[in-house]
C-alpha cells in the first residue's frame, strides 16, 4: 500500500507541467491522457500546453470536463509571445490564447514577453484591458532566449508594467535562467515580488548544452532558490519524467516535492540528495 506524504499547513501545490511527460508521448497519447495519469499519481494540477495540442478545438472542452470532474487545478500555457520582433503586441497571439484559457475554464494564462522593448509600453494598458475583460492571470515565463530570458530583459518589463500600476505576475522557472547564461539566485532575489507560479527544474552541463534533470540529480542551487522565492506559491515539474512505470516516476516526484515543501515549512535539511 502506497503511504501518502502529508501536505503541509501552506505548503505549495503540486501541479505537473505536461511537457515533462515528452512531446512524442504527450502527442500520441493526448494531454487528456496524462492529466489523469498526473490526477491518479496525486497532482494538485496540470500545466496545458499549447504546442502539445493536435486538435484543440476537441482536446480543450474534454479536458475542461476532466478538470472539473476532479477539482484539479489547470494553468493554460501558451507558446506563442507577447510582442513581435519589432515589439508590437500580438493582439492575435493574446486573444486566441485567452479564449483557449476560457475553454479550458483556467483562471492563469502563461506567456513569455517575446520581443517587449521601449517600443512596447504603449501597449501595456491594451494589455490591461483584455486581461480585465477575459478576467484571466498572466503569469510571464523566463524562457530560454535572449529578448525573454534574461534578467535585465524581465526587469525592463516588469517595471515598466509596474510603472503604468499593472502588476503582472511571474512564473519563475528555475532552470531556463542556465540556457541564457543567468544566475538563477540574482535572479530570484530581484524578482521574487513578482512570482506567483514556480516551475521546478533541475540542470545538468552536458559538454555543448543544458539538459533538464529532476531536483535530486540537479548541479544547481534549486534549494536556496526555492527558499528565496513566496512559499506559497504553486510549484510545477517541468522536468522529465521517464520510466517502464510512469505512474510510479510520477508519484514519486510529486512526493518528493510535497516532502521537500514539508522540510522548507519545518526549516530543516532537505531530504533529497546533498548535491
Amino acid at each position: 500500500m502506497r503511504t501518502e506524504v502529508p501536505v503541509a499547513p501552506g505548503a505549495p501545490p503540486i501541479l505537473v507541467s505536461l511537457t515533462a511527460f515528452g512531446a512524442a508521448e504527450v502527442r500520441r497519447h493526448g494531454q487528456l491522457w496524462f492529466t489523469r495519469l498526473s490526477h491518479e499519481a496525486g497532482a494538485d494540477g496540470i500545466e496545458v500546453r499549447s504546442e502539445l495540442l493536435v486538435d484543440a478545438a476537441r482536446e480543450l472542452p474534454a479536458l475542461a470536463q476532466a478538470l472539473h470532474d476532479t477539482k484539479m487545478r489547470v494553468v493554460y500555457s501558451s507558446a506563442d509571445g507577447l510582442w513581435t520582433a519589432d515589439g508590437a503586441l500580438d493582439r492575435t497571439a493574446l486573444q486566441n490564447a485567452l479564449q483557449a484559457a476560457k475553454t479550458l475554464g483556467a483562471p492563469r494564462l502563461k506567456m513569455a514577453i517575446g520581443g517587449f522593448s521601449a517600443a512596447s509600453r504603449a501597449s501595456l494598458m491594451t494589455l490591461r484591458d483584455s486581461l480585465q475583460t477575459a478576467k484571466i492571470e498572466l503569469v510571464i515565463e523566463n524562457d530560454q532566449t535572449p529578448t525573454a530570458g534574461t534578467l535585465p530583459a524581465l526587469q525592463d518589463f516588469f517595471d515598466a508594467a509596474n510603472d503604468q500600476g499593472l502588476f503582472v505576475a511571474m512564473t519563475f522557472d528555475m532552470g531556463n535562467w542556465h540556457w541564457t547564461g543567468e544566475c538563477p539566485l540574482l535572479a530570484a532575489a530581484a524578482l521574487a515580488t513578482q512570482v506567483r507560479y514556480v516551475h521546478c527544474k533541475g540542470v545538468q552541463r552536458l559538454p555543448h548544452r543544458w539538459v533538464a534533470v529532476p531536483l535530486a540529480e540537479s548541479s544547481a542551487p534549486w534549494r536556496a532558490v526555492l527558499r528565496a522565492l513566496p512559499a506559497d506559491v504553486p510549484w510545477a515539474i517541468e522536468y522529465p519524467l521517464i520510466g517502464d512505470d510512469i505512474l510510479a516516476v510520477t508519484r514519486h516526484e510529486i512526493d518528493q516535492l510535497r516532502s521537500v515543501a514539508a522540510v522548507m515549512a519545518n526549516r530543516s535539511p532537505f531530504p533529497l540528495s546533498q548535491k
